[in-house]
């Protein structure tokens, strides 16, 4: 059945009268009025505790949020995508990411045919090949031992790999270098590179189509440095070049062996694939077991999500408040501030997650959507970000709702370090909820001109996500959270997250330009005006 209208739902338009009853309420009157909200408002699965007291609602606020994930269809729509259906509208394709965890045994039908066997097989192939990697029985070309991998790739087929690979990295092979190669810009390359031997590195070139520009420029590059290092000899690219695709044509024509190439399959989004074969690079870091160990904890936040009651699902709750503080607070922003040093580059992890699946401005049927949706993503690991943009979200005029992510253990435990690091994520959340009077900053003796200056408005949201350790299932469960919140939030706004059509306008006009900044000839007028100048600009300056 089809949801109504996104406005025309009747828990929407509830919703709208509690922001005014309930939106301009200070969480330090949520709290006097409920003193018991701090462990109330909390929800532990499948290894993380989420306290959400410091959210900006009431229960009633809370049980609507819910009613609006029924009346638009929610369950339904997990149901559809577990099971296969072609919930990639635009696409006309699945979207089974949740079949890349899936145990041995489990069945998940694509056209009629079980795919997790086909899973499973790739993955005991990567794992063959890690191991051989690993132990030294794979060797280069000259019989030298690989000790350096290079991640070829770019969007899903880069920040996945290179975001595992940093959170991991304590679970890594300290013997194997790794770099990861993404942007098209030479130095990128460079820098990479600069200090490795071409017979102990390996490179693993991901593409689906063996076609992406960027992703081949850089492979090609690749492949001329490489070759140098062995008098040109192209025999040593099966040696030193794996291939994650689905192109066997051209990954023979490159030059590497069909043997070494690693398939995945279109009912997989690149933002969605770290788990595929595109963490081969993953795997060769941590190993097999410990990627297994990643699999498992994706899959037990799966099966929470797909079988909790909605007011007990993490990710869907997770969405609802995200919604709440979009929809109806005003908020635009996200802040991801993860408290562990090996999750920097998480937040731009989600970035891409997040904002490319959500950043639609049309829903299904093809209409503008009705509200607001695709939240912006950003953030940085504290306690740095705390000595850099905190300063906006807690006195700034914007509002930011944050995420706080903490750990009760460090994998690297010196002195003191981990509670001072734990004690500024409690810090900050309290701080940012509760913020600071005029009485109270008055009464530590503040002279009078600087109190406007020291007072914290507070009733800043925050939830505050804590987990053991970040293990590699921690980092499992910790992803799958989010890509289920990037869905649930999806089904509410009526919009399709697995297509990213807006990629596609500035790859197109790239390679046009490109074609007209290399022509012998002066180019004929093809563009607007200034970017005819800046072409012009640009051939001019580069003949100096």
């Amino acid at each position: 059945m089809t949801p109504r209208p996104l406005r025309e739902r009747p828990a929407w338009k509830a919703l709208s009268a509690q922001r005014d009853a309930v939106g301009g309420r200070h969480l330090r009157q949520l709290f006097a009025d409920d003193p018991g909200r701090g462990e109330r408002l909390t929800l532990e699965a499948a290894g993380i505790y989420l306290d959400y007291s410091k959210q900006r609602v009431t229960d009633e606020t809370l049980r609507l949020l819910v009613s609006l994930a029924h009346e638009s269809g929610l369950r339904e729509r997990i149901d559809a995508m577990f099971r296969g259906d072609r919930v990639n509208v635009t696409e006309d394709r699945p979207a089974l990411h949740v079949a890349l965890r899936a145990p041995r045994g489990a069945s998940i039908l694509v056209g009629g045919q079980d795919v997790v066997p086909e899973v499973h097989a790739v993955l005991d192939r990567m794992a063959a090949f890690c191991d051989r990697v690993r132990s030294g029985a794979w060797l280069g070309h000259t019989g030298k031992r690989i000790r350096n991998v290079v991640n070829v790739g770019i969007g899903g087929s880069d920040l996945g790999p290179v975001m595992a690979y940093e959170a991991l990295r304590h679970h890594a092979d300290r013997s194997l270098t790794f770099r990861f190669v993404s942007n098209v810009d030479g130095t990128d390359f460079a820098e990479a590179t600069w200090d490795l031997d071409p017979a102990e590195t390996l490179f693993v070139v991901c593409s689906k189509t063996f076609t992406t520009q960027e992703t081949m420029t850089n492979a090609h590059t690749a492949r001329d440095w490489s070759l140098a290092g062995f008098s040109g000899d192209a025999r040593a690219v099966a040696r030193h070049f794996v291939a994650v695709s689905t192109s066997a044509p051209r990954v023979a024509a490159f030059g590497i062996d069909t043997a070494n190439m690693f398939g995945f399959w279109d009912w997989v989004g690149g933002r969605y694939s770290m788990e595929s074969a595109i963490g081969l690079s993953t795997m060769l870091a941590v190993g097999p077991e410990n990627f297994r160990a990643m699999l498992g904890g994706f899959h037990e936040m799966d099966e929470h999500f797909r079988t909790a009651p909605f007011e007990r699902n993490l990710p869907v709750l997770k969405a609802l408040l995200s919604l709440w503080n979009n929809d109806f607070l005003g908020a635009e922003t996200v802040a991801i501030l993860p408290y562990d040093q090996y999750l920097k580059r998480f937040p731009a992890y989600l970035q891409q997650l997040t904002m490319e699946s959500n950043g639609k401005r049309v829903g299904l049927d093809g209409r503008p959507v009705e509200a607001s949706t695709g939240p912006i993503y950003w953030g940085e690991p504290g306690t740095n970000g705390q000595h850099s943009f905190y300063q906006l979200i807690h006195q700034g005029t914007r509002l930011v709702p944050a995420d706080l992510i903490a750990f009760a253990h460090s994998q690297n435990p010196v002195g003191r370090h981990h509670d001072m690091l734990v004690a500024n994520v409690l810090a900050q959340a309290e701080a940012l909820a509760f913020g600071k009077t005029a009485e109270e900053v008055a009464a530590e003796g503040t002279p009078g001109w600087l109190v406007p200056h020291r007072v914290f408005e507070g009733n800043r949201p925050t939830s505050t996500l804590l987990l053991d350790r970040l293990t590699p299932a921690a980092l499992g469960r910790l992803v799958a959270l989010y890509e289920h919140d990037v869905y649930t939030q999806s089904v509410i706004w009526g919009i399709d997250p697995f297509d990213q059509w807006g990629v596609e306008l500035g790859k197109v006009l790239a390679q046009r330009i490109l074609s007209e900044i290399e022509s012998p000839a002066e180019p004929a007028p093809a563009h607007d005006g200034s970017t005819q100048a800046l072409i012009r600009r640009y051939r001019s300056m580069r003949r100096k």
